[in-house]
């Protein structure tokens, strides 16, 4: 490593960006798209129980208490085993883990079709989680060891596309294999455990077979890519040593003032995105009551088409400018007027464009966020400390899946339960103001990076 690194400070500014801009196109082709279908699959197990809401209540007999509880379920294990998770992917490499928990998961979700009562939902919900809980904090990590920082922002866009992308695509396609009903005797939900979740087996067999645990794994750089590759992320290693505060060696080192608020603010950004993916299919369902499975689909759609665009523009000058504390907090205060809209504006266009921008703030700041989250934490508790913010931040889908459920039964309507989201918009909003009022150093790029 001393001497790939010697070799890369021998380039100029110039050469360094040249050199690293090419390296990256090739990593974003072999290598980011691949993890960006294995996180669809993963979302899309995670998610497809929203899209069946309506069907698996009936058929189950849940109430909308029962089924948030399904849900909070899910993501209590989720949350348990994130940070185990990571400690395990430290052990047996990125390949074999991922590649692991990647056929668990698949397994698990498509048993989900054979649940009969709330219990035994509940059960196949937990393994669910249990498998999914390392895959997140893993790929964050992941990510981190291939991109740069100058590259990580567009890179975490391209991955969190996953989230947008399934949102919108799986609620048609759920559409379509939902009029399967009582083919093969089998339920219209149950063929969507069915088909959603075997195809992760074959991924994950790929994943034992292709994905390299490191750049000097992958045989499709060459030895001066590694070299670059390299060279750019141990000068930003040292980089961040040099400004990072002496920490004590102990399992909670990674705990900062900085790394708490990046988890409060993460936990009010997964609150809107929890509600997006497990809500907004039944939020639309009460406001057009009449749509077609189809139609229905195509509507719960729509922010999630509004938020892919978004969250490529804001990622990209985020990257372009190195900032990121503004564009964080600004896609958050629209989605505190769009959680409000929806809930209080009668009209149902106007409804949409309120989850429009709901969506969106949720979603498109995600890549950015984690551009300068992983920032907070030094190269040694790198791994503990993304595992500890997924896991707080997903903890807002605990209480967000019970408490809008509860709502909803109390009140007979979403409108409390959508001003939560807002209210927790603005509270994250607020918080992204301390980074800029208390100028915690952001890593700027060294300028050969730029």
């Amino acid at each position: 490593m001393d001497t790939l690194h010697s070799d890369y400070q021998k380039l100029n500014p110039s050469e360094k960006k040249i050199k690293l801009d090419h390296t990256m196109t090739k990593v974003r082709r072999k290598l980011l798209y691949f993890l960006l279908i294995l996180f669809i699959f993963s979302f899309l197990d995670r998610i497809n129980i929203g899209f069946v809401g309506k069907e698996l209540s009936a058929d189950l007999g849940l109430t909308a208490l029962s089924f948030g509880l399904a849900n909070t379920i899910f993501y209590v294990f989720y949350i348990c085993f994130g940070m185990p998770s990571n400690a395990m992917l430290k052990k047996f490499g990125t390949k074999i883990w991922i590649g692991s928990i990647i056929i668990v998961w698949g397994i698990a979700s498509s048993c989900t079709a054979f649940a009969t009562d709330e219990k035994s939902l509940y059960a196949i919900r937990a393994i669910v989680g249990i498998a999914e809980a390392g895959f997140m904090p893993g790929m964050l990590l992941y990510l981190t060891q291939w991109f740069p920082s100058s590259h990580r922002s567009r890179a975490n866009a391209i991955f969190m596309l996953a989230m947008p992308f399934t949102a919108m695509f799986g609620a048609v396609i759920t559409g379509y294999i939902l009029n399967l009903h009582n083919w093969h005797g089998f339920a219209g939900w149950q063929w969507v455990f069915i088909v959603e979740g075997l195809p992760c087996v074959i991924l994950g067999l790929i994943v034992y077979a292709k994905l390299p645990n490191k750049p000097n794994d992958a045989t499709w750089l060459t030895t001066e890519d590694k070299m670059v590759l390299n060279g750019a992320l141990e000068e930003e290693r040292l980089h961040s040593e040099q400004l990072a505060p002496v920490q004590k060696d102990s399992t909670w080192a990674f705990l900062n003032n900085s790394v708490l608020r990046c988890a409060l603010v993460y936990f009010c950004i997964v609150t809107t995105c929890g509600m997006v993916n497990i809500w907004v299919p039944q939020i639309v369902s009460a406001a057009l009551p009449n749509l077609s499975s189809v139609t229905h689909g195509i509507v719960v759609a729509i922010p999630h088409l509004v938020t892919i665009i978004v969250l490529f523009l804001l990622c990209y000058h985020s990257d372009k400018t190195q900032e990121r504390y503004w564009h964080t907090f600004f896609p958050m205060m629209l989605g505190f007027i769009g959680w409000i809209m929806a809930a209080y504006l009668n009209a149902p266009i106007l409804q949409i464009v309120g989850l429009c921008l709901a969506c969106m703030a949720g979603f498109s700041t995600m890549g950015i966020f984690w551009a300068f989250a992983d920032e907070s934490l030094s190269h040694t508790h790198k791994a503990m400390g993304i595992a500890f913010i997924n896991a707080c931040g997903n903890s807002a889908t605990i209480v967000s899946s019970f408490l809008i459920g509860y709502l909803k039964d109390l009140t007979q309507s979403f409108a409390v339960g959508m001003l939560y989201g807002s209210a927790l918009m603005l509270v994250g909003a607020i918080v992204m103001l301390t980074f800029t009022i208390r100028k915690m150093p952001q890593k700027t790029v060294l300028k050969g990076q730029a």
